[in-house]
Formats: C-alpha cells, structure tokens, sequence
C-alpha cells in the first residue's frame, strides 16, 4: 500500500516537473539568441533539484531471482563554481524505494543479497565545464542505508541550458560504483538556481 502510494506520489510530482520544463524550453527558446553582449565570469554558487531513474541490473526479487530495477529517486546538489571551467559541489541523491541487491563487485564466491532502504547517496564532485553547456564530473562518497553503508565512487556528465533570471535546467547521466558492493547508473532531469552570477 504505502509502495502504491510513493508511486502514484512520484508519478503525479514527475509530470508537474515535465510540464514545468517544458514550459520553460517552449517559451525561453529564443533567449540565447538575444543576449548579444559578451559575458564575464564570477564565482558563483549553485542549487538543482532533480528528479532521476537510478538502475541497478543486480537487483533481485522476493524469490531471489535477478531482475533489472528502475527506480525513482531525487537529486539535491549544491556546486560552488571558481573559475570559468572548474566547480566543486556536494552533489546527494535520494532513492526513494526499498530494493535488494546482489553484492556483486564483493570478493568471494558467494554473492550476498542484501537489502537496501531509501539509501542516500552524498558525494564530494569535481566539475570540470568544457563549455557552457557541457559538464563532466567524477568524485566520492557514500551510500548510507540503514543496513549497511558503502564507499562510492561517481562519475558522470551533464548538460545544462541557462534561463532568465540566473535559472538553468539540465539533464544528467552518472554511474556509481560501490567498492565491495554493486553498481548503478542513473539519468536525471533537473532545475538549477545560480546566486552571485553577474
């Protein structure tokens, strides 16, 4: 019931954010083409929300067979950019489901089933921007679950779309790996709000 309910939650707040996305592509698409003026750098500060599938191809299900797991999580990231082509961030993600795994990057011969609860996922980022649209990252952290926690290693790319008013979107693509545990890759849809950029 309450799985039910996450669902029909997710979904409902899933098409809110596509219909709010899409009212910024359609009406800010010229935009760009009207800003002529060249722009100089600040450092500046950043906070996105996202709303992101995360997949783990190791899942199992109640009778421990292997099953493909898609599931819904949220993306909270804080980026702090320097330099014209360098950030760092704190970048989180929320899954918001209970899920079992295999444990099948673990040394040994026999894989451990283990469960995972709305695990979080924080992780120090390295942002390298190659130009104004295109970043790639890569850093640490953890998966914290009530259960168990794992090291973390993330990589991933993102291509943001800048807005009026110091607003962006982006779309995103990482891939976690769990020293000792499994791995997961995720693609995300998210808004961004930049504070201190001129």
């Amino acid at each position: 019931m309450l799985n039910e309910t996450t669902g029909r939650i997710y979904n409902w707040f899933r098409k809110i954010f596509l219909l709010v996305t899409f009212f910024f592509l359609s009406g800010y698409s010229n935009i760009t083409a009207q800003e002529n003026k060249e722009k100089s750098f600040s450092p500046h500060h950043q906070i996105g929300l996202s709303i992101n599938h995360v997949h783990v191809f190791e899942g199992r299900d109640d009778e421990g067979n292997r099953e493909v797991l898609s599931l819904p999580a949220w993306g909270l990231d804080y980026t702090f950019q320097f330099h014209e082509k360098w950030a760092i961030g704190l970048h989180t993600d929320f899954i918001i489901e209970k899920f079992k795994v295999e444990k099948n990057l673990a040394s040994g011969e026999d894989k451990e089933t283990v469960e995972r609860s709305y695990p979080i996922a924080p992780a120090l980022m390295g942002i390298y921007k190659t130009n104004e649209h295109w970043s790639f990252l890569l850093g640490f952290g953890g998966e914290f679950a009530k259960e168990e926690n794992f090291f973390l290693t993330r990589a991933g790319a993102e291509y943001g779309y800048e807005l009026p008013k110091g607003w962006e979107i982006f779309g995103t693509v990482s891939y976690d790996f769990k020293w000792n545990a499994y791995d997961s890759w995720g693609i995300g849809l998210g808004i961004t709000k930049n504070f201190g950029k001129e």
